[in-house]
């Protein structure tokens, strides 16, 4: 049987999407641009102006102007995206990832203008963005949570009362938010006290709510995360799942599909739980259950609503369109594929190539000189970079998204090294050179990193 054997249930869909608006930028929005064309849908790029003359910019099929370059009024700009959708007569929204991806409003104000949202409902995405409730869902639905508190704390002495019960060291981490803002590990009740409000004010700045809850601080554990789609009618499957363990200030920095170290009857236990929850919640479209994992021990981190980064490596592995996967839920096709139909064939690794100095990992905007990036078998490259480009000062400084496939881990990790010693970029900045001395340490060949 084909592993592609599912397409042609999407392209006939009784009530197909004709036209589809993209609020994003950069190589998700080519990415999802082109699954359109392969699907005879239309794509509207929403754009701002310092993206005028992007690469997604030439290949959408028509494109609208939501604002100038700040985020706040362009990309973030709930109003113009919905309405720029609305008064382009789009069926639906994908919202790819960042931005407004996880947005309880957009996927209100989409509603309200008659347009689909790509992604889960809005109270799928209010509960899930609120890790406090994130964490009660789980438990509802029978999954282990890292011990700590079961609500919020309010003060110092209540986020210590916590993490006495629980054993120092703990983290203290804001309800709302992602990206590792709003997160401190505490060792002591001296430490808590003078880090509470700290964090607090910082996870309010970041994301207009300063609840902060705390997790017990564990270690030697594995960061795995499972893939998933659901159809919004309480049915789901897992598509494996990925190993993000190493991670730079709690950034993930390479990722790898499936997870390393892991025990198989653990790897079940991942999916199951995944999936169970996935269900419980009614979830509709793609999402990924967040766990940490040491020997056969488990816990529910968070979940993300949205496609993420990384997906790319789980459609190596597994041989399907994440993207086509969504909109065949949002059209109202269901899943594309029962839980059988889905394989794991070989390993796959991502190296995130960003626009930044190696040294000090801060950003490096400015225009792309020359541009050599690798190929061949087993080789895919996410990147809305071309010669003579803009990387802007205004958005996230991911360039390109590297990824290498072969049949086992080892193999893979030659390859990636092999990709990353092709690319070249100048003119700005980039941190290859950072992945090329990790791919080759004895620890990440070993996987204990």
């Amino acid at each position: 049987m084909s592993r592609f054997f599912w397409c042609g249930q999407i392209f006939n869909s009784p009530d197909p999407m004709q036209r589809i608006l993209i609020a994003n930028r950069g190589e998700i929005a080519l990415r999802i641009i082109r699954t359109c064309r392969e699907m005879n849908i239309t794509s509207v790029l929403a754009h701002s102006t310092a993206d005028r003359d992007s690469l997604a910019m030439r290949q959408a099929d028509e494109t609208v102007c939501i604002g100038p370059p700040p985020p706040l009024q362009s990309y973030l700009n709930i109003q113009a995206v919905a309405g720029a959708a609305r008064s382009f007569n789009c069926d639906a929204l994908h919202p790819g990832y960042g931005f407004l991806s996880e947005s309880a409003s957009l996927a209100r104000a989409c509603s309200e203008a008659n347009v689909t949202f790509i992604g889960p409902r809005a109270h799928t995405l209010e509960q899930m963005g609120d890790k406090i409730a994130a964490r009660q869902a789980a438990l509802s639905a029978g999954i282990p949570v890292i011990p700590g508190s079961k609500e919020e704390v309010s003060s110092a002495h209540q986020a210590n009362q916590a993490a006495m019960e629980v054993g120092y060291p703990v983290m203290l981490k804001a309800a709302m938010g992602g990206g590792g803002i709003g997160i401190r590990p505490v060792n002591s009740a001296q430490e808590m006290h003078r880090l509470f409000e700290e964090t607090r004010a910082e996870a309010a700045a970041a994301f207009g709510d300063g609840r902060l809850y705390v997790e017990k601080q564990l270690s030697g554990m594995r960061h795995v995360e499972v893939q998933v789609m659901g159809d919004g009618d309480g049915n789901a499957v897992h598509l494996f799942e990925r190993d993000c363990s190493l991670q730079r200030r709690r950034q993930k920095l390479i990722e790898e599909a499936p997870a390393v170290l892991v025990d198989q009857a653990v790897r079940n236990q991942l999916h199951q739980a995944a999936v169970r929850l996935t269900c419980f919640l009614g979830y509709a479209g793609a999402g990924t259950v967040e766990f940490l994992v040491c020997g056969s021990d488990y816990y529910f981190m968070e979940m993300n609503t949205r496609l993420q980064v990384e997906h790319g490596i789980t459609e190596m592995i597994t041989g399907v369109d994440l993207v086509a996967a969504q909109l065949s839920v949002a059209g109202g096709t269901g899943i594309p594929w029962a839980q059988d139909d889905i394989f794991c064939q070989g390993h796959a690794m991502e190296c995130r190539i960003n626009a930044e100095d190696p040294k000090t990992a801060l950003p490096s905007p400015g225009i792309v000189q020359s541009l050599e990036l690798p190929s061949g078998p087993g080789v895919r490259v996410d990147t809305a970079l071309l010669q003579g480009a803009e990387i802007p000062v205004w958005y996230d400084s991911l360039a390109a998204k590297i990824m290498a496939h072969h049949e086992n881990r080892d193999l893979t990790r030659q390859r990636m090294l092999r990709c990353l010693n092709e690319t070249r970029i100048t003119g700005v900045k980039v941190n290859t050179e950072r992945y090329r001395e990790l791919i080759v340490r004895d620890q990440f060949a070993s996987a204990t990193v």
